[in-house]
């Protein structure tokens, strides 16, 4: 079931991105008395009573004015608002009722969704009185509270906005083992995605075309391979940030992001005619940033003659050596060849990033690797390992306690990880693994 989206809108500089933060527990919206900060819309992922949502802040609505800067923030905030499920309206206590309200307002009884009149800066009784002033703006109901200094208000909203969800039990945790896998498919424009998509599927769900940035929104579905579930979300091309154009373009890029960060294992597309380009590497950082799985989809495949895929294993190894734990496919979309293998790679990569190495094995085979390979001395201290330990998984997530971090030297962290990889597997998946000395929490 996807999780409730809750839009925050208004003009510039009610509180928006403070109200964001407050409800998220940290900073993560810039907050400043300068209007217009927030341009971009910002996903904030919220928990109030075990129960999980999303929060959209977008950027100030001023209707009316010309200015391309504002008519973009403008169109930013409406496709924010044409995906929520509930749009919470934010106005000023202490600036008062202004004639923007009045056009806010106009413009979301015109939209067949609920609104909730939130009205902020309230910070004294003076200010509570002089809210009546925004009935005028014609809504049922409104909600007084201050972002800035958290009062009961905000707990009082939180309780209305959440009503319709059902909290996360264990239980449901522990299902999630169930749930489909999800394979979200991103690359550059033009790589063939939407193509693999229809493929996989068998019917034309996604717009193919050859003008790139043709795939605005994120696409998703549920497809059965061998009696399992997997969710494909197909996603908009990824170009270079200097060539992205503000407005659709830029939006489409956040939500594919989004995908990549939501996605179990990404698929990124390779044009096999043009090879592995910057471009890509800087997609697959994403990817491995997001610590979900990931596989390298050579496409196009029909279109290459006299090369043997040993030439691209080379050239990952050499110009990408962190992607070496990738796993890699060569296919077409056009023809259907080899994409079974998404599904069977996709299942394998899942797996690979759900391990969990028991703490016995794991600690023996941290001290080999020390006791064949010892660190050398640092202004003659020596780097000791005390205690190895698998925080997590999806991914694999290893904590290794030491005497000093000071000594512990990135080509070193490189040879463990790689062998943690070699008596491990980790196919597919990225690793971490982070180092602690006596007294960190």
């Amino acid at each position: 079931m996807n999780e409730k989206k809750i839009a925050i809108v208004g003009r510039p500089n009610v509180g928006k991105s403070t109200l964001v933060n407050r409800i998220a527990g940290r900073r993560l919206s810039i907050v400043d008395d300068m209007p217009n900060i927030t341009r971009d819309r910002i996903y904030v992922d919220a928990t109030w009573q075990d129960k999980n949502f999303i929060l959209i802040d977008t950027g100030g609505i001023v209707e009316g004015n010309e200015d391309e800067f504002v008519k973009n923030i403008n169109a930013q905030v409406d496709l924010a608002i044409d995906e929520a499920d509930l749009i919470l309206f934010i106005v000023d206590a202490k600036s008062g009722l202004n004639p923007y309200d009045y056009d806010i307002a106009n413009k979301l009884r015109q939209i067949k969704k609920e609104v909730l009149l939130v009205v902020n800066k309230v910070d004294s009784k003076a200010q509570a009185d002089l809210a009546s002033e925004f009935w005028a703006l014609g809504f049922d109901d409104m909600h007084l509270l201050s972002a800035l200094h958290g009062d009961g208000g905000v707990g009082d909203l939180l309780d209305i906005i959440t009503k319709d969800i059902q909290p996360e039990t264990v239980e449901e945790l522990e299902d999630d083992i169930e749930k489909p896998i999800k394979i979200a498919i991103v690359g550059k424009p033009n790589a063939g995605k939407s193509s693999i998509l229809n493929n996989l599927l068998k019917k034309q769900r996604a717009i193919v075309s050859n003008v790139s940035g043709t795939t605005r929104d994120s696409i998703d579905e549920e497809v059965v391979f061998e009696d399992k579930v997997y969710r494909i979300v197909d996603t908009a091309g990824i170009r270079k940030k200097s060539k992205v154009d503000y407005g659709v373009e830029m939006f489409a890029v956040d939500r594919a992001i989004r995908a990549i960060r939501e996605c179990d294992v990404a698929l990124l597309v390779i044009d096999s005619e043009e090879g592995l380009s910057d471009q890509d590497k800087k997609i697959a950082s994403i990817c491995e940033e997001a610590g979900c799985g990931l596989i390298l989809a050579f496409n196009k495949w029909d279109l290459v003659k006299n090369v043997q895929t040993h030439k691209y294993e080379q050239e990952v190894e050499s110009e990408a050596p962190f992607l070496n734990y990738a796993e890699k496919i060569y296919i077409s979309a056009k023809t259907g060849q080899r994409l079974d293998n998404i599904f069977r790679v996709a299942q394998m990569v899942q797996e690979q990033r759900a391990k969990r190495i028991s703490t016995g094995l794991l600690n023996k085979v941290i001290s080999e690797a020390y006791n064949l390979n010892p660190p050398s001395s640092i202004k003659g201290k020596t780097l000791r390992v005390y205690y190895s330990t698998q925080a997590k998984n999806n991914p694999p997530t290893f904590v290794i306690f030491i005497n000093n971090k000071d000594l512990i030297q990135d080509h070193y962290k490189r040879y463990i990880s790689k062998k943690l990889r070699e008596n491990f597997g980790f196919k597919g998946t990225p690793i971490v693994v982070s180092y602690r000395q006596k007294g960190d929490k």
